[in-house]
């Protein structure tokens, strides 16, 4: 390897920062392990040999990875050495892992850490009973069954190349791994649900290690542009504790503060959590006062009527698939976005970075948290899908940018939805737990079509004839009547289930081909120049900006990818045509 440079070095969990960590990103020794002899030739007791090295957080496959090889691995083998510094000698250590495709095993100085499996989701493994002194060693085994169709994955595909649709597949770490180094009593997570009628912040406390032989108290500060609003000190009384805080303050009664696009109001916190009057965990992080809600057929933020102009983010880069190169990379998608006329990004088949998330929080970019999907269909699925969803809801609650959630798209993992009952049984099960542990943000049961119970009645429509789209999305009628049969679409609701009067959106539509990079692939129709590129974005977009109907709509898509040349941007994020087009498209124009 040619740098020892850390890559990814900046704090992986904006949400919850913590000074005292040390990130593991970097050099990692590695292994393929074709025959699966790893475990039983006991590899984690730091005798075996690791042949290669990768760079974390970066998987096998990518460029950025130092190893790039495109070949099926469903086995591979991670190693690394580290110390802990003097000053948190005597701490508790945490071991973070932001994301670890597909399932893994860990173990710390040649004894088990820990398993985990779901390959979007992050976890967290305390090992401090596994430290032995100073100097330690990381080994992570994991696995991704290609193969496996039951498996979420997204657009990553389940051969060793992508073609039409699908991408390279990421096996192994793709996310930054971290320590974190604590005391006996610590914050474990916190929890902000903004209620903006009331103009409260509803915050419930995590505390890890929580005796009641100790008195534990919680400071809390709440600033806003450097002034303080709110300011307490209370006695935690058990393990989780909930209280609101009103945000008026003498100034201005907290008005003028809420979050939106247009202005993206966040509220700093800090939390000084002591045991018998000794400080023992300080967290920063932050919140934003935003409410997204549905109301006799209208979208509304915070009260009042909101036109989502969404583009479709699928998060692939060239030389690092999944993970963002830098998160300079990350905050250049959404500003990009925000300068061609866009107020959100769905993220489809993958689920973003906190990192991303933030620059969404900080910047004002809506966003749509979409899960993976499968391509098959059982109980197993069922099982594996539910769990990591409820925990990538988990992590991400508290950012503001997030307005709904997106368990299934376009049937894909239910391919029988439309006549089997179980699978019926699992979209409204998905909605209903959505539901159940968020009620702040909608939620669609499948985008697209074969809806069962959604909060919002989405179309995909990728029909180019501006015509049939101005007289298509004039009425309820007229799309409930054209959706089944043309074109590949099918029907809006399954049995059972029709339109209750949902705000209307086509959440994915367009789909425009311009080929500008001799790299990118060949794919037809396109256009042939940027005018007749610049004109066809008009005939799709124009009809969905001007329509009394449609509450919002969803471009396909932010930027080409190895397989596809649909992007407003280049793989490599150079704009097709000048980004004020775009943006006097989103407003309406029709003329350049």
């Amino acid at each position: 390897m040619t740098t020892t440079a850390i890559p990814r070095a900046e704090y992986p969990r904006p949400q919850f920062v913590r000074n005292s960590w040390r990130s593991l990103n970097g050099i990692w020794s590695f292994a393929f392990d074709d025959r699966n002899v790893g475990v039983k030739e006991k590899w984690y007791q730091g005798k075996a040999n690791f042949p290669l090295e990768i760079t974390v957080p970066f998987c096998y496959q990518s460029e950025l990875s130092g190893i790039e090889d495109k070949q099926v691995h469903e086995c591979v083998w991670y190693e690394k050495t580290f110390a802990v510094p003097d000053e948190f000698a005597g701490k508790r250590v945490i071991l973070h892992f932001g994301a670890v495709d597909y399932e893994c095993s860990v173990w710390v100085n040649g004894l088990p850490a820990g398993k985990h499996r779901g390959g979007f989701a992050s976890f967290s493994l305390e090992i401090s009973d596994l430290i032995a002194g100073k100097d330690n060693r990381i080994t992570v085994m994991a696995r991704d069954y290609l193969r496996d169709l039951t498996i979420p994955r997204g657009k990553q595909y389940w051969k060793a190349k992508g073609e039409v649709m699908w991408f390279t597949n990421m096996t192994g770490i793709w996310q930054s791994v971290w320590l974190e180094f604590v005391d006996e009593i610590y914050m474990e997570k916190v929890r902000f649900t903004p209620h903006l009628d009331t103009n409260e912040i509803e915050i419930q406390a995590f505390i890890d290690g929580w005796d009641d032989r100790h008195r534990i108290e919680l400071d809390t500060r709440i600033e806003f542009a450097g002034d303080v609003v709110a300011e307490e000190s209370r006695r935690i009384l058990a393990g989780t504790e909930a209280w609101r805080v009103n945000l008026r303050d003498f100034n201005d009664h907290g008005l003028g503060r809420w979050w939106s696009p247009e202005t993206p109001n966040l509220y700093d916190v800090s939390f000084e959590l002591k045991v018998d009057g000794v400080t023992v965990d300080q967290i920063g992080s932050y919140f934003g006062m935003r409410k997204i809600s549905a109301d006799d057929g209208k979208l509304c933020l915070n009260n009042r009527p909101y036109r989502m102009k969404l583009v479709l983010d699928q998060g692939y880069f060239p030389q690092s698939l999944l993970t963002a190169p830098t998160e300079e990379a990350l905050r250049r998608d959404v500003e990009l976005c925000k300068e061609m006329g866009f107020n959100g990004m769905r993220k489809h088949m993958m689920v973003a970075d906190p990192r991303y998330l933030y620059w969404c929080d900080k910047l004002g970019v809506l966003v749509w948290g979409e899960m993976a999907a499968a391509y098959v269909y059982n109980e197993q699925y069922a099982y594996r899908m539910i769990e990591e969803w409820k925990e990538v809801i988990d992590r991400d609650y508290n950012h503001p940018s997030i307005v709904v959630w997106v368990p299934l798209n376009e049937s894909w993992g239910v391919a029988d939805i439309y006549y089997n009952e179980k699978q019926q049984h699992h979209a409204q099960s998905l909605y209903h737990i959505t539901k159940s542990v968020d009620s702040t943000r909608l939620v669609i049961s499948n985008d697209g079509w074969e809806h069962c119970k959604s909060d919002l009645c989405t179309v995909h429509d990728y029909c180019k004839d501006p015509e049939i789209l101005n007289r298509r999305y004039s009425s309820i009628e007229n799309i409930i009547a054209d959706m089944p049969g043309l074109e590949g679409r099918k029907f809006i609701y399954n049995p059972g289930f029709s339109y209750q009067g949902e705000p209307v959106l086509c959440t994915e539509f367009g789909g425009v081909n311009y080929h500008v990079e001799p790299s990118s692939p060949v794919v037809e129709p396109k256009a042939e120049n940027g005018e007749q590129f610049v004109s066809q974005l008009v005939d799709v977009i124009r009809p969905f900006v001007v329509s009394g109907l449609v509450q919002g709509y969803c471009y396909t898509q932010l930027t080409d990818t190895e397989t596809e040349i649909c992007g407003l941007l280049t793989w490599n994020r150079e704009p097709k045509v000048p980004v004020e087009v775009i943006r006097r498209i989103n407003e309406g124009y029709a003329d350049f």
